[in-house]
């Protein structure tokens, strides 16, 4: 622990917006095209309708809200290994990435879920 009395451990999970009965389309892009595993709510919170997923060490929880509005900006950004077979991956199932050059010592690119969020996919560039 540091001088303040405690320490940020890490993060547990992110948050994105989704609408009203989107579950299936969020299953689909983050359980089968990204390959994560739909993990089970707990009661109280399963009530509120969303879906929770996780994998790699990610946990991204999908939560309804009535006003929907996609982030357009505003994202996770989600470390990989093996960026060019993800970008295929995706551009397979449909999904347009577009590569960014601009963050030193990354290869990175940005895509959007199935209902408009930004997301940026990231790798560290290896020295040879």
């Amino acid at each position: 622990m540091g001088t303040l009395g405690y320490s940020l451990d890490g993060l547990h999970h992110v948050q994105l917006a989704i609408p009203p009965g989107a579950e299936d389309i969020c299953r689909e892009f983050w359980g089968d095209v990204l390959g994560m595993t739909e993990l089970e709510k707990p009661p109280m919170l399963a009530a509120r309708g969303g879906c929770w997923f996780r994998g790699g060490g990610l946990e991204v929880h999908l939560g309804v809200e009535e006003d929907f509005r996609p982030n357009r900006k505003a994202h996770p950004g989600i470390l990989v290994t093996s960026l060019q077979a993800l970008a295929k991956r995706l551009e397979g199932k449909r999904v347009s990435v577009t590569w960014d050059d601009n963050f030193p010592g990354h290869d990175r690119f940005y895509a959007f879920d199935k209902l408009g969020n930004r997301l940026e996919f990231l790798e560290p560039v290896r020295d040879c």
